[in-house]
Parts: C-alpha cells; structure tokens; sequence
C-alpha cells in the first residue's frame, strides 16, 4: 500500500453547487488532523502568512485608491497580476471604484500551509465573506524560490453554497499535491484541460459528465444564450475557445487524499454581428477596456478565468466539482 493511502483521514466533500461569481457564502470546515508525516513541519508561520497578506493587502489598498497598475508585480504574480492590473485599468478609464468583486477581506477563516520543502511553494488562504456579504475568497500566495517573496498568485470566489475539503489545521501543515497524481479519478493537470473543454463546448463535451455541474458554467451558457439571441437575427456568430495555461497551477492535498487545485484558463470570444452591423463590447468592463477603437463587424475579448477544482480520489465515486472560480476580461480589439 503506497504511503499516500496509509495517511488518509476520513473526511467528506459535500459539493452542492450553484454560482453567482459574487454569490453568498462558501462553506469551509473545520480543519482536522494533520495528513503528513512526523518528520515533515510547515515551511510557514501562521503569523508570518499574516504578514505576507497584510503587506499585499496594504499594496493593493494603495494602488485601488490610486486607480493604478504601478508597481503591484512586486507582489502580484500570474494570473492575479493580470485581473488586477485589468480591473485597476478599468477604474482609471471610468473614474469609478475598482469592482466590488476585487474586494479582499483582512481576516481569514482558514489558512492551508504547505509541508514541501521544494519550490514553487503555495499557500492557500480562505477569508471570511466580505461587509457586504460577497463569497469568501480563495487566495493562493506562491513562492518561486527561496530568494523571492511570496506574491499574491490567484484569487478566486466560493461558489453558493459550497463545502470545500478538509485540511490539517496550518501549524502542522498539509501536503502539496502532484500535478500528475494518477490516485485520483483524474490527474490534476488532466482535470483542468477537461474542465476547460467543459467550459468551451457545454454539455456536448466528450467530459461533462466527469464534473458536477456548477456556477460558473451555469453563468457562461446563459450569457452565450443572451448574446446568441442578438447575433442570430442579423446571421452574426460567436465563439468562445478556453485552454489553459502552461505551468499556472497550484495543488494541495486534502485531509481524505482528494487535490483541491487552482489553476488559470484563459478564453477567446469572438463575436460577429454581421449583416453589416457593428460589434460592440458586451459589458461595461469590455467597454472601458475598448476605449475610443473604431468599432468593426468582428469584435475579440480575452478574458483570463481562474479556476478551483477538487479532484476526488479514484475509488471515491464522487465527480471533479468546480469550488470557486474568477473570470475577468483583459483586452478588447476590433478585428
């Protein structure tokens, strides 16, 4: 029996999904047991993960109340850096408040330290809900090397109504998962090129029925819907195309050997009018990031999704479920 089995602990994933990406409150559990071996400690404090958030924290503060990009790669890294930077540009074009949605909370409900000696080297952060009673928050903090500091990796929002699995308790740590790890229905890099075909062809992909269903899908099939419906009577078109994105993923263990992995997917949509129309950005955000563009009949929006996926164990009879999820546009351009 491989050592991975010998340290289970018996634990549940309840996975009632539905999602409103600013829904209501996530359910986190309480932490148990730790799952790793005598001899493996946290490479973090509790405290000192209290001091990484607090200086991003105090970062991004900063530059929402500056409407500006300048300098927050000293703490934003991947795909975080990406939304952040898309969302600060937003708020400068519109002279507005940064997005609601961008909101962090300051206290956490549960903190996930990794035991893994080599990097990169993630932690995983759940906060409380916000003042307005937006989702928790699901924060990856990553390291690449021992001589850099940790940054702000990915944020994503719990889904309504969610139980995320169970972790140790962070002064005795957890373990990393493996991008590769065959002991689960499906590897944690196969899970998230499946999710991204779900995400792309609905339920005619060849993998829908290996995911629960979710909010995040709910929310693109009616969105696909809406804009469908005002292209078709002009023979306009649309298409969206997902993938992910080589190296951006993050894995942790949970305490019964499922993964709960976080990784970035990024999509193309590309809308068509037709019939000699214009096509116009489909959202507020898409029209403050296309400016003054000279509106053609093709129009493209990049948008960068970030994903959080618990991949159960092979024997489990459970589906990979999507928890939490980010979609934010980046860049609109005529074509």
């Amino acid at each position: 029996m491989n050592n991975r089995v010998t340290r289970l602990i018996a634990a549940v994933l309840a996975c009632g999904l539905t999602v409103a990406l600013a829904g209501c409150e996530g359910q986190v559990p309480q932490a148990v047991a730790p799952t790793t071996k005598d001899s493996e400690i946290p490479n973090v404090t509790v405290a000192q993960e209290k001091k990484i958030r607090k200086t991003v924290l105090d970062l991004l503060d900063q530059a929402s109340a500056a409407k500006s990009a300048d300098g927050i790669g000293s703490r934003l890294s991947g795909p975080e850096l990406a939304v952040r930077t898309s969302q600060l540009n937003i708020a400068h074009a519109t002279g507005g408040e940064i997005d609601g949605h961008a909101t962090i909370p300051d206290k956490v409900a549960q903190v996930i330290i990794p035991t893994d000696n080599e990097w990169p080297r993630v932690i995983f952060s759940i906060t409380t809900t916000t003042d307005d009673q937006q989702s928790k928050r699901l924060l990856v903090f990553r390291q690449d090397s021992a001589r850099q500091n940790y940054k702000l990796w990915g944020l994503t929002r719990l889904f309504e109504g969610v139980s995320l699995p169970k972790f140790a308790v962070a002064h005795l740590g957890s373990e990393m998962g493996d991008v590769n790890d065959s002991n689960l229905v499906m590897t944690p890099k196969q899970a998230v090129e499946r999710y991204a075909d779900v995400l792309q062809n609905g339920s005619q992909s060849k993998y829908a029925s290996s995911f629960a269903d979710d909010q995040l899908r709910q929310t693109l099939a009616t969105q696909s819907q809406n804009v469908q419906q005002g292209v078709a009577g002009n023979n306009g078109s649309q298409q969206q195309t997902f993938a992910p994105v080589d190296g951006q993923i993050a894995v942790m263990r949970s305490s019964d050997g499922g993964d709960l992995v976080v990784a970035q997917i990024d999509s193309e949509w590309i809308r068509s009018a037709g019939d000699g129309r214009e096509s116009l950005p489909a959202s507020n955000d898409e029209k403050a990031l296309f400016g003054n563009a000279t509106a053609t009949s093709t129009i493209k929006a990049t948008y960068v999704n970030v994903v959080a996926i618990y991949v159960p164990l092979k024997d489990s009879g459970e589906q990979a479920a999507a928890v939490a999820a980010e979609r934010q546009v980046i860049q609109v351009i005529p074509q």
